[in-house]
């Protein structure tokens, strides 16, 4: 497992979030043009409690590329064939040559989810944990690049997102009956998360823990750690941004609207709901 954290991003103010998110994403299509040159295949798993920001990440990340050589994942609520047969669910789904995929909750529903909630029996769920990793040894062995993202949020925090999802205008759809039940289960979620870092991340495809406590520091965390770990054509080296808390002029939009002059610690609360 690997906690990946830029210390640099802790003092970010809007306008250089701005300039960092242009800089990284050019890096990215750079990225995907080569994968669609040298019909790579890269699948990147993004995983997280509720709230942590894995659709917004997703977002993030495909805002600028080529619509036909990426593919975003997001599947609903299995069949029984799927439930019995579980790899084969996820394997129509896996890049082609030239694709790039990002899943948005993978097949390590099997490992979080699913037994949180008992979507899945002991034996399901055990079968999943002692094949999982020999699976994606022969995806690796066949070509395909594994990127696996776990995005982590405090008790407190989703606590204040769940809140402010629930009483928007805009977002109060976003909050499920899983996720309503989800919140009684945090230790339960927890006890599994253990597990699954404990047995699934390996030397050959570990995961990458991050920071979601702020989701704009996430965002630009996750993405710099993908660039930095991939080769492709035409790649800048990524040189630490400088900045520091001395910065004028904190703000940040919140379902759009425009909270000005701020303090830096006042910015820092109020950026980790920030759109």
């Amino acid at each position: 497992m690997i906690e990946y954290k830029f210390e640099q991003y802790n003092s970010l103010a809007p306008n250089l979030y701005r300039k960092e998110k242009y800089n990284l994403q050019v890096e990215l299509l750079k990225l995907q043009e080569d994968i669609i040159k040298n019909k790579r295949r890269i699948a990147i798993c993004f995983e997280g409690r509720d709230t942590a920001g894995k659709s917004s990440t997703i977002n993030f990340f495909s805002e600028h590329l080529i619509p036909e050589n990426f593919n975003y994942v997001h599947l609903g609520i299995p069949t029984p064939h799927e439930k019995k047969f579980w790899f084969e669910r996820w394997e129509k789904h896996l890049p082609e040559k030239g694709q790039l995929v990002l899943f948005d909750r993978s097949w390590y529903t099997r490992a979080l989810i699913e037994p949180t909630l008992g979507y899945c029996s002991k034996p399901q769920y055990q079968e999943f944990m002692n094949n999982v990793n020999k699976w994606e040894e022969n995806l690796i062995n066949h070509g395909i690049e594994i990127v696996k993202f776990y995005f982590s949020i405090d008790k407190e925090q989703q606590t204040r997102r769940i809140r402010a999802r629930k009483n928007s205008k805009l977002k109060y759809w976003k909050l499920s009956t899983s996720d309503k039940l989800m919140v009684g289960k945090w230790d339960v979620f927890t006890l599994y998360k253990d597990q699954m870092f404990n047995v699934t991340s390996t030397q050959l495809s570990p995961w990458i823990v991050i920071n979601a406590n702020n989701k704009m520091i996430a965002r630009l965390s996750a993405l710099r750690y993908l660039l930095n770990n991939f080769e492709y054509e035409n790649k800048e080296s990524l040189e630490p941004p400088q900045w520091g808390e001395d910065l004028a002029n904190y703000s940040c939009f919140i379902e759009g609207v425009l909270f000005d002059n701020l303090t830096y610690e006042q910015y820092k609360i109020l950026s980790s709901f920030s759109d």
